[in-house]
């Protein structure tokens, strides 16, 4: 008889540079996905607690919504995964074998099964844990699995991902609803406790179900349009929003589609966000708005560290980075990556491309934006959602400022 599974461990190995902007500062489990992020969904789809993450420790510092590891000990069978790989593939039909098994796709480790005792052993390693596993000497299987190795895959499957996680949700409507607010599809529309929708907005669950968590607002004249999922105590101030994931605590208006939030982001102005994934802690200044198709419909490429290259996809936004702020006016191009840290002020003008973590630019040239006052500006917006800036996070800013000098030294052009 196969032993049940009692608890996973979720991990990011030395390849998180691949999502870079948006793992710069958050660990790859953290980031957002489908309805809630790629470690959560883990443990949604396996039905089994999530009592481990493992990751580079000053990104995990960072990670304001991280579950807190079980501190007591959890016996039997348990399953390691890497953060890259997605459920809804084969690696669940694998491990469902209940063996002893190193799962890996050409040469990449993705996961692993054993005890949770031998699985946890190897607690501390971070994003080495993947080597930690091939050293257990376990069989090794090849698997067929769905992996993200770019930032742009995640936009381009994320529609489906919020569609499967929100329709095993169950449907029913428990916050407060203002009597001329309309739902359309209501059998597909989940509302939370403590969550209002105000009059004469729209909750349309047509296309997709839409999920509405404790503490959100949905303000007058918004149409939230499915799928779509609104984490907890966002607030939706007018405007289509839509086929996202939106993190907590956000403050959103305007035109957004196809976007991933991963939460804290600030939009309160019109402006459209299109096949985007805004890091945590972004203000993005009133008619801030994203280009994520080009004119002559062509393919999208995008500048990596090994040089441009195609995303394949037709539709590519804005990659930002944590605590980028753009000011009014800003025009970012088709498939431009935005470093954390920056400041973007040169309204009605389009921003480079590319843009490295703590740049600053002001419409005409880009400097390096001095850490300090950066420092003291984001504990200001941290301040402003009751939030404090931890030793360990203003740690994790300082050396990602560190590393990045010379980016900031390269010649740059749109």
């Amino acid at each position: 008889m196969t032993q049940a599974l009692a608890g996973i461990i979720v991990f990011e190995d030395e390849r998180w540079p691949e999502l870079a902007p948006l793992s710069d500062l958050l660990p790859m489990p953290a980031l957002g996905y489908g309805a809630g992020t790629l470690a959560s969904r883990w443990s949604a789809s396996l039905g089994v607690p999530l009592v481990a993450v493992e990751a580079r420790p000053l990104a995990l510092a960072c990670w304001r919504e991280r579950p807190a590891n079980v501190a007591a000990y959890v016996a039997g069978r348990g399953l390691a995964l890497n953060a890259a790989c997605v459920p809804g593939t084969g690696l669940e039909a694998a491990a469902a074998a209940g063996q002893d098994a190193l799962f890996s796709l050409e040469g990449r480790v993705l996961g692993a099964s054993a005890s949770l005792e031998s699985l946890r052993a190897g607690s501390g390693h971070g994003e080495r844990y993947d080597a930690f596993l091939r050293g257990l000497g376990l069989p090794e299987v090849q698997v067929s699995a769905r992996v993200i190795e770019r930032p742009w895959q995640m936009i381009e499957w994320n529609v489906a991902a919020l569609a499967a996680d929100l329709a095993a949700l169950p449907a029913g409507i428990a916050g407060e609803v203002h009597s001329s607010a309309v739902i359309e599809a209501p059998e597909r529309v989940s509302i939370a406790p403590g969550a209002r929708v105000d009059a004469l907005a729209l909750i349309d669950a047509r296309d997709g179900p839409v999920r509405i968590e404790a503490g959100v607002r949905v303000a007058p004249h918004t149409w939230v349009k499915g799928p779509c999922w609104v984490g907890r105590g966002t607030q939706l101030l007018g405007g289509l929003i839509g086929r996202s994931t939106i993190g907590p605590d956000c403050r959103i208006a305007g035109e957004v589609e196809d976007c991933i939030w991963q939460g804290y982001g600030n939009k309160r102005h019109h402006g459209f966000v299109g096949h985007s994934i805004v890091g945590e802690w972004v203000n993005l200044g009133a008619l801030t708005t994203t280009s994520d198709l080009k004119n002559n419909y062509g393919v999208v490429r995008m500048r990596l560290p090994e040089g441009e290259i195609s995303t394949g996809l037709k539709k590519v936004g804005a990659l930002i980075g944590a605590h980028v702020k753009t000011g009014i006016g800003t025009l970012l191009t088709t498939g431009s990556s935005i470093g954390p840290g920056a400041n973007l002020f040169g309204g009605g003008r389009f921003a480079p491309k590319h843009v490295p973590p703590f740049a600053w630019w002001d419409g005409e040239h880009m400097e390096e934006h001095r850490f300090e006052p950066f420092l003291a500006t984001a504990r200001i917006a941290l301040s402003r959602r009751d939030q404090t800036l931890s030793g360990p996070e203003a740690e994790a800013l300082r050396a990602l400022f560190a590393r990045t000098v010379s980016l900031r030294s390269e010649p740059r052009g749109n």
